[in-house]
């Protein structure tokens, strides 16, 4: 029986450097074993992978993420290029995204003008395929109009109106238009799927939709917190930033923190779920996706302070494991690793990583295809497929951990 979940293993040794902040600008960090641990938020390493050159030649165009309607709007008039005016734009962007309000209930006794239709708005990724397909569907119902029937029971409930406050005719037919593209909108549910699908970004990590016809999507890569495999003591650097024509003092003076360690990345990847949000693509589909997450996961590295410490390092190790169920193996750093006695906490990290895996794998009798490349020379427990270099684990991977 084919195992569902790929998990990855990465260690990387990052030299000085301070690749994700807070609110303070102050290096993330966790207490994990009772002890301080330097940590690069999942938040972080899903952005880095996503805007990766390496993605774009890869995996395609990657979806907008704004709530912020103007700026899409104009995103939108770029990437369409003049083929939809800019109202059906504006209003597709509204109908798409807009919380059901007094203004849009059946309600003719409402006034329009009290507070205008509400809206409730969250950072969520836009796909250019799907927004296509609502521009047209606002376009073609716009084109098509109201039939008989549905301007008079739009004149209808114009004359019904009660109260001192009148709305005009026209209110009531735009409300009426607005639902039967509404209505359109809900009947294009399979063509949204496919526009859906062509974002592979969305399909890993997901959306959720809180309002509107913008459909929650449930993510099939479940990213960790990249955490230091040993405790860490970060260091202040005192800056200057040096004004040539003032004789004397600097023109900025300020203290950055940072440090270096070994990081532990894990993320697993649910690949039936992968394979619906792409629309029902077959396996061989989403393995390849696999593979090219393991090759971000193991080469991208956040841009936090690069311009000042330069920590462009690669994956050490790269372990993947074809299993029935996500298990992370973070729990094999809950005890701080400590320095070798030759120096450096990368081959104590990796023989830790290797005992805990046995260790799990064993003691759980967990059956899985488990694969590995990494730097220099250690034997590796049984059970683990060696390979020679990242491409060729990369290979396995699309093999379905065959070859």
């Amino acid at each position: 029986m084919e195992k569902n979940f790929i998990n990855y293993h990465v260690l990387i040794s990052h030299s000085p450097s301070c690749l994700n902040r807070d609110d303070m600008n102050m290096q993330k960090s966790a207490v994990f074993g009772g002890k301080r641990r330097v940590r690069i938020s999942s938040q972080s390493l899903k952005r880095t992978m996503r805007k990766s050159d390496y993605y774009t030649k890869n995996l395609g165009e990657e979806s907008t993420r704004s709530r912020n309607l103007g700026l899409l709007k104009d995103e939108f008039l770029k990437k369409l290029e003049g083929d939809y005016e800019e109202a059906i734009i504006q209003e597709a962007l509204e109908r798409f995204v807009k919380s059901e309000s007094k203004n849009d209930s059946e309600d003719e006794n409402t006034d329009e003008s009290d507070n205008g239709p509400e809206k409730k708005l969250a950072v969520a990724p836009w796909i250019t395929e799907e927004f296509k397909i609502l521009c047209q569907t606002v376009q073609e119902t716009r084109e098509e109009d109201l039939s008989e029937d549905e301007r008079q029971k739009a004149t209808q409930k114009f004359k019904n109106q009660k109260g001192r406050k009148k709305k005009k005719l026209n209110v009531f037919v735009d409300q009426a238009l607005g639902r039967k593209i509404e209505h359109k909108m809900k009947e294009k549910a399979d063509a949204l799927k496919k526009g859906i699908a062509s974002a592979v970004d969305v399909a890993l990590s997901g959306r959720m939709a809180t309002s509107g016809l913008m459909t929650t999507i449930d993510g099939a890569l479940a990213v960790a917190h990249a955490i230091t495999t040993h405790t860490v003591d970060a260091d202040i650097d005192w800056f200057t930033a040096v004004d040539d024509l003032q004789e004397l003092g600097s023109g900025h003076l300020d203290t950055q923190e940072f440090s270096s360690g070994v990081f532990y990345r894990y993320a697993s990847l649910n690949l039936k779920q992968l394979q619906e949000n792409l629309g029902g693509a077959p396996r061989e589909k989403a393995l390849e996706i696999a593979a090219h997450v393991l090759h971000m996961l193991a080469t991208e590295v956040p841009s936090g302070k690069q311009q000042s410490f330069a920590a462009h390092n690669l994956a050490d190790l790269s372990m993947v494991s074809f299993s029935d169920l996500p298990v992370s193996l973070a729990n094999a750093f809950e005890a701080p690793v400590k320095a070798s006695s030759g120096g450096g906490f990368l081959k104590p990290s990796i023989s830790a990583l290797h005992k805990y895996w046995s260790q799990v794998h064993t003691g759980y009798g967990i059956e899985e295809l488990c694969g590995e490349f990494l730097i220099g020379t250690f034997e590796a427990p049984e059970g683990i497929i060696q390979k020679t270099n990242l491409e060729d684990l990369e290979t396995w991977v699309k093999a379905n951990g065959g070859g």
